[in-house]
């Protein structure tokens, strides 16, 4: 079964890989440096990881230079979290990054919530480890569940304490205290003037223990517009790859040509003897800075370099043999009252994250102390690599995410910006160090590819009797079926993989919600039942089946009819909180077998809805996305080289690409708010397969589906 890990008591899922690699680079301390440390006295050497290291104990822990240790729980003084300016502006702090999920925006909407201020009048401070709470990072839809109601605490005892403040400046009872507007007014006729944060404030702080039964605002569904949106679409936004430090010199380190080749050896003096040109040769790590990219990359071509590659490199020819490792587990069933059996094995490739914005960071020095501006889901992680890295207490690295061009799960490590502090340090110079696209393609990890082995009976009456589900490599995440079934095995097993990989948006469920849907297609065939029909037979869940019902109502599914090459499919799951339901219209020529995916209805359910539009956006971003993974992407490699590492071969959705979609939001006003970010890639693979077997009577059982766009030839 999956191994689990905890982070600040939020569970870990086993696929995050990447999180359990060793360091990436581990730095030797120069002799000026050891003679630094040992001084006139005498030296005791600890050697520790750097999550453990006794100076970590004492990390940096939120506003007004509170410490605290990763693992204490938050901090509970209001001014950890909050700062009411002069002006009236409010300052709030969190951990968490802006990587294009519009957590900027929701966050600051709880804010004012609470404190009955404008949204515009609230500034998120995010992701600084020298000024925000310690934060785990931004992953697993934890956003909207865990942080808004934190800072909702917050802001909500900020509140009332400034209801005490007023009611004891007018000497009156504190229930006749309203506030509203950024400021407390009474509400008892007196005409007396409000009084308004800042005054109320003077020469005091907000200091307060928040409690956990602080009232709290109900959130409030309001379309309010994107926090700082204009700078976006202008570009007045700074991004790590815009930033600029005096006396910036710009780096570039050598890559290996091939997956797991050594370096047997490099001159680095061809480049040494460029004008203005740092080299750095530390362990695994050779880089260069220069004043200019282009002197950069002069002086990273000069380096003479060999490299021993193993007779053993990875392709892919062999890649589901070898994930499976000693052979499928999915033959267990008993039978016992079944009239009918039926087995499957899906395959989920590699896929790259393509983000936006490739991996960046520019690291400056100043002494013993190193800033690093990177873009990372995970500045806390970030920051303790660097420590880790460069054998110094994590109090002396300070790292500072500026709002970043998207994550996907693949901005949970800082290669990049401990490189560029390796390189900074060598030039005694702040260094800007941008991967290039193809790095970002063959260096950043993959989302694991995978092998499942579906087995399932249905009983005499076309009921689910039994149940077998085993996934290899891909992860655990999305692995219980949600449907009720008699008996049921479901197992998640590690395997040897040939490529690094690690977290991506939606984890494994969208492989797991892939082999389950369509092998729940396939079933309902057998039972000669409607897919929608046969989905609620076996489904308790009232969450998950108002989002079945949602979208075929949307959808017209009672109304679909069918033609030659036309088809449609539905699919359906749950993940972090959320539910999701797509049906798909897909058209495919009978000449060329070209796909062409017509019309997706999204049904998404995650709570209480607190920004709609923003909500809509989410889930039409997942579905876009999913699509991408559904019908082409897929990494390929060959004898341990990564062969379409760019985007003129690494095939994404396309605007030829997209179908009409359609979003259905199901608000429950009764429910808590769970995160939006991830389940709404789930389902849309297996709604697409399913239509595909529906137009053409041919079940496809790897994603992607279609990687050329058209039907696959009959092997």
């Amino acid at each position: 079964m999956s191994r689990q890990h905890l982070v600040d008591g939020d569970r870990i899922e086993a696929e995050r890989y990447e999180l359990e690699a060793a360091p990436a680079y581990r730095f030797a301390p120069s002799r000026r440096e050891v003679f630094r440390m040992l001084g006139a006295g005498l030296l005791v050497l600890a050697v520790s990881g750097g999550a453990e290291n006794a100076a970590e104990a004492q990390e940096s822990g939120g506003g007004g230079g509170r410490r605290r240790g990763r693992n204490d729980a938050a901090p509970r003084d209001i001014g950890a979290w909050l700062h009411i300016g002069e002006d009236g502006t409010v300052t709030a702090h969190t951990g968490k990054t802006e990587v294009g999920q519009n957590v900027r925006t929701s966050l600051s909407q709880a804010v004012a919530d609470e404190l009955r201020v404008k949204v515009n009048s609230v500034r998120m401070v995010m992701a600084d480890t020298d000024l925000v709470p310690y934060d785990a990072g931004t992953f697993g839809s934890r956003s909207t569940p865990a942080m808004a109601p934190q800072i909702r605490r917050a802001a909500s005892a900020a509140r009332e304490m400034l209801i005490d403040l007023a009611a004891a400046t007018w000497g009156v009872d504190r229930a006749v205290c309203v506030a509203e507007n950024g400021a407390i007014r009474r509400n008892d006729g007196s005409g007396t003037a409000p009084l308004a944060y800042p005054r109320l404030l003077q020469g005091k702080t907000l200091s307060r223990t928040i409690e956990d039964d602080a009232p709290r605002t109900p959130a409030a569904a309001s379309s309010v517009p994107k926090v700082d949106g204009r700078a976006y679409v202008t570009g007045e936004h700074r991004y790590t790859s815009d930033l600029r430090r005096d006396g910036m010199l710009y780096g570039r380190v050598l890559r290996a040509p091939a997956y797991g080749a050594k370096l047997k050896s490099a001159d680095l003096a061809p480049a040494q003897s460029l004008q203005g040109v740092v080299t750095v040769r530390d362990g695994d790590l050779v880089g260069v800075a220069a004043p200019t990219t282009r002197a950069a990359d002069t002086a990273l071509a000069a380096i003479k370099a060999e490299w021993e590659t193993s007779a053993q490199q990875p392709s892919e020819r062999d890649l589901f043999t070898r994930l499976r490792g000693a052979g499928s587990r999915g033959e267990s069933l008993t039978g016992g009252a079944a009239d009918e059996r039926l087995k499957g094995t899906y395959t989920v490739a590699y896929i790259a994250h393509v983000p936006l914005e490739p991996r960046a960071a520019v690291a400056e020095w100043s002494g013993d102390r190193l800033t690093v501006w990177t873009g990372t889901q995970r500045p806390f992680g970030v920051r303790d690599e660097l420590a880790t890295a460069f054998g110094i207490p994590a109090a002396r690295v300070r790292v500072i995410v500026p709002d970043t061009g998207s994550g996907y799960g693949g901005k949970h490590t800082g290669e990049a910006a401990v490189e560029a502090a390796r390189l900074a340090k060598a030039a005694g110079k702040p260094v800007k160090l941008v991967w290039t696209r193809e790095e970002e393609f063959a260096w950043a990890y993959f989302r694991p590819a995978g092998v499942i082995d579906v087995a399932a009976a249905l009983g005499n009456d076309g009921t689910l009797a039994e149940w077998e589900f085993h996934n290899y490599n891909s992860g655990g995440s999305g692995l219980r079926s949600p449907y009720e079934i008699a008996s049921r095995k479901e197992e998640f097993h590690r395997a040897d993989s040939p490529l690094r990989q690690g977290s991506y948006r939606g984890l494994a469920a969208t492989a797991n919600h892939f082999a389950r849907e369509c092998h729940m297609d396939d079933l309902a065939r057998a039972a000669g039942a409607d897919p929608l029909a046969f989905r609620l037979k076996h489904l308790k869940d009232e969450r998950l089946r108002a989002v079945l019902l949602a979208a075929a109502e949307r959808f017209g599914w009672e109304k679909r009819r069918k033609a030659p090459g036309r088809g449609f499919g539905l699919a359906a799951g749950l993940e972090k909180g959320g539910y999701v339901a797509n049906c798909a219209e897909v058209a495919v020529d009978a000449g060329t077998g070209q796909v062409i995916v017509r019309r997706v209805v999204a049904a998404f359910e995650c709570g209480a809805v607190v920004n709609p539009v923003h909500l809509h956006n989410q889930v039409e971003g997942g579905t876009v996305m999913g699509l991408g993974g559904a019908l082409f992407e897929a990494i390929h490699f060959e004898d341990g080289r990564l062969v379409n590492g760019r985007f003129s071969r690494y095939r994404v959705p396309r605007f030829r690409d997209m179908p009409a979609i359609e979003t259905v939001l199901v608000d429950r006003r009764d429910l808590p708010s769970a995160g939006a970010g991830e389940t709404p890639i789930v389902a849309i693979a297996p709604a697409i397969g399913n239509a595909l077997l529906d137009a053409t009577g041919v079940r496809l059982r790897a994603l992607p589906l279609v990687s050329e766009g058209r039907m696959p030839a009959p092997v």
